[in-house]
């Protein structure tokens, strides 16, 4: 009965209201949503910039040591755990170097410009974004080598094509579809792996709202977040299958 009230107060835009502050949850997560997008963001683009020109790169130069070389770092990034790497970087880019801030998202006294969200915005950031390249590098590598040993590509070389044009605008853009696959599976990946970065880095955002309620056994914060989390799954897959018809002509809407 409780989870049945609880749909008919969603189907009026009420998510409920906090046991300790009294605040509606819809108000929580809208003053706390904008941080994790933004983390979120920045993090997925970095990691992309990253992932397709080191995959791009191990896959033209397979079994040398240069492919061995970003195979390997690969497998680092995607086992190395978020909070240690946190950790690390706080040590030594805050601790004995002193260059960037440790925790929050802007300084407080000053303001909070655009420099300022920046600086604190590096680290959590780059934690995310090596999470993301890991796992991407060798998708984009197998993409791009099942796609290098086609029929038309060996016919594009034999025309005189260079090697830049033939991975530029044939090789990497039939290579995109099962590297769209994987981006859309990433978000919601993302969107949980903010709550330990947001936790260690104290970022206002949705990850630390969801974990002091777990703490503190607010059901109503928990339950909300659970269903924005649901949402961003299907928006994902939407996104996704949008992404398809854009990059393979033979796909119509």
């Amino acid at each position: 009965m409780q989870y049945w009230n609880w749909l008919k107060e969603l189907f009026h835009g009420n998510l409920g209201y906090a046991y300790k502050s009294g605040q509606a949850v819809s108000e929580i997560i809208g003053s706390h949503l904008g941080p994790t997008l933004l983390l979120m963001g920045v993090s997925m683009v970095l990691g992309l910039l990253i992932a397709v020109p080191a995959g791009i790169y191990s896959a033209v130069h397979r079994y040398q040591k240069r492919d061995y070389a970003v195979v390997s770092a690969s497998f680092l990034f995607s086992s190395i755990p978020g909070f240690f790497l946190a950790l690390i970087l706080v040590y030594f880019f805050t601790v004995r170097l002193g260059w960037l801030p440790s925790s929050g998202m802007y300084t407080p006294g000053i303001g909070g410009g655009a420099m300022d969200i920046a600086r604190h915005l590096i680290m959590p950031a780059l934690v995310l974004a090596i999470g993301v390249a890991g796992g991407n590098i060798r998708y984009i590598r197998s993409a791009v080598l099942e796609i290098l040993e086609m029929d038309y590509l060996r016919t594009a070389k034999a025309k005189g094509l260079g090697r830049k044009i033939v991975i530029r605008k044939h090789a990497l853009r039939n290579a995109l579809l099962p590297i769209i696959t994987v981006i859309g599976m990433q978000i919601p990946t993302l969107f949980g792996g903010a709550v330990i970065v947001e936790q260690m880095f104290s970022w206002p955002g949705l990850g630390q709202v969801t974990w002091d309620a777990v703490l503190s056994r607010n059901y109503p914060v928990i339950m909300g977040v659970c269903l924005l989390s649901a949402v961003v799954v299907l928006l994902s897959n939407l996104v996704t299958d949008i992404l398809y018809a854009l990059v393979d002509p033979t796909i119509k809407y």
